[in-house]
């Protein structure tokens, strides 16, 4: 699908993520338009910079829009990611709901040059890690039920309700 792909904002994608390479940073890059394709916001992967792994592309660009527009909607926004966008930012974007979400190459793709593996996950299981129900994990997680944390939500939805 390329209808309604803004041409600048993909070059724009290119440039930054190339920009930060070259500077010593991570080849990720994301740009965020509105509508008409006028740049809301653009950020690299800043991990390795700030020692946040929460700072990837898609998520210091989604900061920097939700700051900028003042709210964690993003509805009417197209991102532009270099990268197919891992759980964490994918997880991220369903949260601001943009109108589309363009990415320019593939894991498969960019897997030959660009490696990262960690404790619980290489690229080739990061994916399915997500899919398996949290008894099956790599990373051991325990299920350990506090009653008293649903008086918590019952408050909020108390407090919310319309």
């Amino acid at each position: 699908m390329t209808a309604n792909i803004d041409s600048a904002c993909v070059q724009r994608t290119m440039d930054i993520a190339l920009a930060s390479v070259k500077a010593g940073g991570r080849p990720f890059a994301t740009v965020i338009a509105d509508e008409k394709g006028n740049i809301i916001a653009e950020a690299t992967n800043q991990v390795a910079q700030t020692h946040d792994p929460t700072a990837h592309a898609e998520i210091e660009a989604i900061r920097i829009a939700c700051r900028k527009l003042e709210t964690e909607h993003l509805t009417n926004c197209t991102f532009y990611v270099l990268a197919h966008p891992c759980p964490m930012c994918l997880a991220a974007m369903y949260y601001c709901s943009p109108n589309k979400v363009v990415f320019l190459t593939t894991r498969e793709d960019y897997g030959k040059y660009y490696k990262d593996s960690r404790r619980w996950f290489t690229f080739e299981t990061f994916y399915d890690e997500f899919g398996k129900d949290y008894t099956e994990r790599n990373m051991p997680t325990i299920y350990h039920p506090q009653e008293e944390t649903l008086k918590i939500y019952q408050l909020w939805e108390e407090q919310n309700r319309k």
